[in-house]
């Protein structure tokens, strides 16, 4: 055994002083060369109060006394290259601390890859490809920016197609690249968003409970099926998005909770350290190696996997010392407040580290509350996100539409309330996979009405949230009107596109995608106030709406109408800007896509009758429970 070790004082400061940023090529398992030439792996562990350490696998029996590290300086890394190991083995870092009568056997927190649930083992492993994507990496930034058409698929990679000849198995990364890929381009959606994929030991939470921060859970293949996979969907124009949680990790003896006998990689005050709501550990955020930790693993992901974006998960989590805690089980900040100053700094670092070296990618908050400025820059007093999840939206507009059309005249202000703040931030609009487990039921089954009912309202829906400014996002299944609740134990209930419904609501998103790509004024100014007017926004009687969609320069429009009741509105009259014939681009009430055919024959003139403070109007056939799209043009 060797002590040659890849890490320069460079290094060591860098890391030791919070802004190391590449730590995944100095720490965890790298083959190479020892000093005297000779093949072998490079391992390296941080375990500052380890009084001993050692590599154990099945190269060695596991037995901890063969191949003990070496602390470098006083830097808390232990370290050592061990030749004759080679891809593939099976190691983990055995730890002894110096403070208590502690011995475990880590997973290396750096590892690339990962023995399959419920076996916890690293393994040994490199991240070699040859990439094809290269068109796509040059032009992404166009494809990414406020200005683009984004609307995003949401993936979970075990339920989203199973095998049924073979136990219903999940489809391997593989498996899924061109099934997805066809499926995803064909639907127009411009990005897939995968819940976590990094690895994970209870599949149960969807990733969210993550162990490795640097590997894609082995579940569905290895790290090179995973970047084929990205490679696939880049190809075939479809960017790809992941989920990263540095909010919380989960307490399993072989991750990063107690890694070294101490708290390491978490708070030590509980207080501050333990998440009550879902029974994980808290980052320590004032801790300069974790900041270290976790910037690389942001990093990484972008890096090394080409991912296009990362939405950060419980962000509010982060951002509130009180967060789902009660008064005395908190500890307030150096002035007595409920903000956590060391994650906002956190935060902040993390994306200008981010957009520094790549500023083609999006950073994605998911955050709930009305924390002020989380996607605006760093430099005004921002967090620095690019976007910000619109959860208000999301709420007030389902609670809207699980109601019986005749009480929903009395809730009008849900749908309009929303533009009092629709530009307070860059907000993405989510129907997320949040919105159909926990006993919510499918997005469908909450709509009120007979079937016919239930998929219009659906319909209208769908039209409202891509016709509203900002990015789009929708999970899995409710892009086809799936009746149950997604249960991430078995596939999406794909034979129900053999029913005209279903299929209808599938071809109307595929529709809303192309439209949405096709028209500058539904995209270009998704987060700013000139992209939008109000047309008419107080018909509550008629539980009905208007509003225009402009695109940059203001000489185009899309005319957004909708009747959120069951009844026809013929002879309709509401104002427009310009004269000329306004266009339909879109009735989801019309035929293919499963409605009764209430429409405008393809458009219509505007006529010289002055409404709505506007000196042309339309005189419309709204159709029940249903979206109208027209678009018109200054002459």
């Amino acid at each position: 055994m060797k002590t040659a070790t890849l890490l320069s004082d460079d290094d060591l400061h860098l890391f030791n002083e919070g802004s190391h940023l590449r730590l995944w090529e100095r720490l965890g398992a790298h083959p190479g060369q020892g000093p005297d030439g000779e093949a072998g792996v490079h391992f390296a562990v941080w375990a500052p109060d380890a009084q001993y350490a050692a590599v154990v696998g099945d190269f060695n029996g596991w037995d901890a006394g063969k191949h003990p590290l070496s602390a470098v300086g006083s830097s808390g890394i232990w370290s050592a290259f061990i030749p004759g190991v080679a891809k593939g083995a099976h190691y983990k870092f055995h730890i002894a601390s110096r403070h208590a009568l502690y011995r475990a056997d880590k997973c290396d927190p750096f590892a690339f890859h990962a023995e399959p649930s419920p076996k916890t083992a690293s393994v040994v492993w490199d991240l070699d490809y040859e990439w094809a994507d290269g068109d796509w990496m040059k032009k992404r930034k166009s494809r990414s920016g406020l200005d683009a058409p984004v609307s995003v698929y949401e993936v979970h990679l075990g339920s989203w197609m199973r095998v049924p000849e073979e136990g219903g198995r999940s489809l391997s990364y593989r498996e899924i690249a061109p099934r997805l890929a066809a499926y995803a381009s064909q639907q127009g959606f411009t990005h897939v968003e995968f819940l976590p994929v990094m690895e994970h030991p209870f599949y149960g939470s969807w990733g969210y409970q993550t162990t490795g921060y640097f590997a894609p859970t082995s579940r569905y293949g290895t790290p090179q099926d995973f970047m084929f996979l990205v490679d696939t969907l880049h190809r075939a124009g479809v960017g790809v998005i992941l989920d990263w949680v540095p909010s919380h990790f989960p307490s399993d003896e072989h991750g990063l909770a107690f890694f070294d006998g101490t708290h390491l990689y978490e708070h030590s005050d509980p207080r501050q350290g333990w998440h009550p709501d879902w029974g994980s550990f808290i980052f320590n955020y004032g801790r300069s190696e974790v900041k270290s930790f976790l910037y690389s693993s942001a990093l990484f992901w972008l890096e090394k996997y080409h991912i296009d974006g990362l939405r950060v998960d419980a962000v509010a989590s982060m951002l509130y010392l009180d967060y789902s805690r009660k008064e005395g089980e908190w500890v307030p900040n150096q002035h007595g407040g409920r903000e956590n100053l060391e994650a906002i700094e956190f935060l902040r670092r993390l994306n200008a580290e981010v957009y520094a070296r790549h500023p083609d990618v999006q950073m994605i908050a998911e955050e709930s509350t009305a924390w002020g400025g989380v996607s605006r820059p760093t430099y005004t007093g921002g967090l620095g996100f690019g976007l910000k999840w619109d959860m208000g939206w999301m709420h007030d507009t389902l609670e809207y539409m699980k109601k019986e059309p005749v009480h929903r005249r009395w809730h009008h202000n849900e749908l309009t309330f929303r533009m009092i703040y629709a530009f307070h931030e860059n907000f993405m609009l989510p129907l997320s996979h949040d919105e159909v487990v926990h006993g919510k039921g499918s997005l469908l089954r909450r709509m009120p009405g007979d079937d016919w009912q239930k998929f219009a309202n659906l319909r209208a829906l769908f039209a409202y949230q891509w016709s509203q400014p900002g990015k789009k996002l929708l999970f899995m299944g409710c892009e086809f009107g799936q009746w149950d609740e997604w249960n991430h134990e078995k596939s999406l209930d794909w034979h129900l596109l053999g029913a005209a419904p279903h299929q209808g609501v599938r071809k109307l998103v595929a529709d809303l995608n192309k439209i949405y790509r096709a028209e500058p004024a539904l995209h270009q100014l998704d987060c700013d106030p000139a992209g939008f007017q109000w047309v008419d926004a107080s018909d509550a009687d008629n539980s009905a709406l208007g509003y225009l969609r402009l695109a940059k320069g203001g000489r185009e429009a899309v005319l957004c109408v909708f009747n959120m009741t069951p009844v026809p509105r013929l002879g309709y009259r509401i104002g427009v800007p310009w004269g000329g014939r306004w266009t339909e681009l879109l009735n989801s009430d019309a035929a293919p896509y499963g409605g009764s055919g209430v429409g405008n024959a393809g458009g219509l003139e505007a006529e010289g009758v002055p409404f709505h403070g506007r000196d042309f109007s339309l005189n419309l056939s709204l159709p029940p429970l249903g979206a109208l799209f027209l678009k018109g043009r200054r002459p």
